[in-house]
């Protein structure tokens, strides 16, 4: 969709989401639908009704900054929505640069959800993705889960218990050191190191696993709100970073196949992520709790390190649990091929 219509198609949705008295506004006639009408959000925002009607059409480009702000205030948007809003107009606002990163240089914090997707930048080569240091400090976190997502939420690495917690062990490889699985994400290797052949087969991504693996409705006992949170990282994602072919491919792949993402999509909610809550039920060691970090990482490539630790005692003895599991399952030596 073109920028000009996403930034309508927005306007237009948190526009039906404030009633009138919200606003402020007297009632004095009977409404059709919920929420405000075009004229009010104009005189709420100090524009004219006429040039309103052309940003939400799709047909006035380049608002004000001035607007911007003031068309947030009317239509009562919260800091990730107004700064989605000034993504889709290609503004920064005040206190931010353009990407995400903040006047004083340090990178917002960014967060997302489990979801899967095509991810690299357009031209990024693929063995440059993940450096050497970033597989070093996942190994150095190897007691909780950790992984670096894409802003496509593609899993670009991992350690063994970040992996292990979406479902998957790893590979017993004879002869040799331990590797992921097919579907692993790439860094599989002992100590962080990378792992060549897990470099080689295409990373997991958390929201096509969310929308299109069944087993992820297992995973998450509150599936619908992941879902959810998903598919709002994934516009908050596309809005920030409008030349990133990642988070195009994989909201077009999702569009097509899943028609809860696209009922999801519709609803133009945003949302950053950059701590919270999530329940699992795994099938090895059940249910639990864990809390999560998402810290933003250095370079223009708005990729994220999110790790998750224990919040309580029980929550502790599974992930001790999965991490015995995981090591009991490396450690073994596969089995001979046929005919060896």
């Amino acid at each position: 969709m073109h920028p000009a219509s996403e930034l309508g198609a927005f306007l237009k949705s948190r526009r039906a989401r404030v009633t009138p008295e919200r606003a402020g506004l007297p009632v004095l006639d009977r409404r059709r639908v919920a929420g405000l009408r075009r004229e009010e959000v104009a005189g709420l925002a100090g524009v004219s009704a006429v040039y309103y009607t052309r940003l939400e059409q799709g047909r006035a480009r380049n608002p004000s900054g001035a607007v911007l702000d003031a068309l947030a205030r009317a239509l009562r948007l919260d800091p990730t929505e107004r700064a989605h809003l000034y993504d889709l107009a290609h503004r920064a606002p005040a206190g931010r640069r353009a990407g995400g990163t903040p006047a004083g240089g340090r990178p917002s914090p960014v967060t997302a959800p489990d979801g899967t997707g095509a991810g690299v930048r357009a031209g990024a080569p693929e063995e440059a993705r993940v450096r050497d240091g970033l597989r070093r400090l996942l190994a150095a976190v190897g007691a909780v889960p950790a992984y670096v997502l894409d802003p496509a939420m593609t899993v670009l690495a991992a350690n063994p218990l970040g992996h292990a917690l979406l479902g998957g062990p790893p590979v017993r490889a004879a002869g040799g050191p331990p590797e992921a699985p097919a579907d692993a994400p790439a860094g599989g290797g002992p100590a962080g190191g990378p792992s060549r052949e897990a470099d080689r087969r295409p990373p997991l991504n958390l929201a096509r696993h969310v929308f299109l693996d069944g087993v992820a409705r297992e995973l998450y006992p509150g599936w619908a709100d992941v879902a959810r949170q998903t598919v709002a990282f994934l516009r908050l994602a596309a809005g920030r970073r409008p030349g990133d072919a990642g988070p195009a491919r994989i909201v077009a792949e999702l569009s097509r196949r899943s028609e809860d993402f696209r009922h999801l999509w519709a609803a133009q909610e945003v949302r950053e992520k950059s701590y919270g809550a999530k329940r699992f039920r795994h099938p090895v060691v059940g249910a639990f709790d864990l809390t999560y970090e998402t810290l933003a990482l250095p370079g223009d490539e708005g990729w994220s390190l999110v790790v998750f630790t224990a919040p309580d005692e029980h929550a502790d003895a599974a992930l001790r649990l999965l991490g015995s599991w995981t090591a009991e399952y490396r450690a073994e030596p596969a089995a001979e091929p046929p005919g060896r």
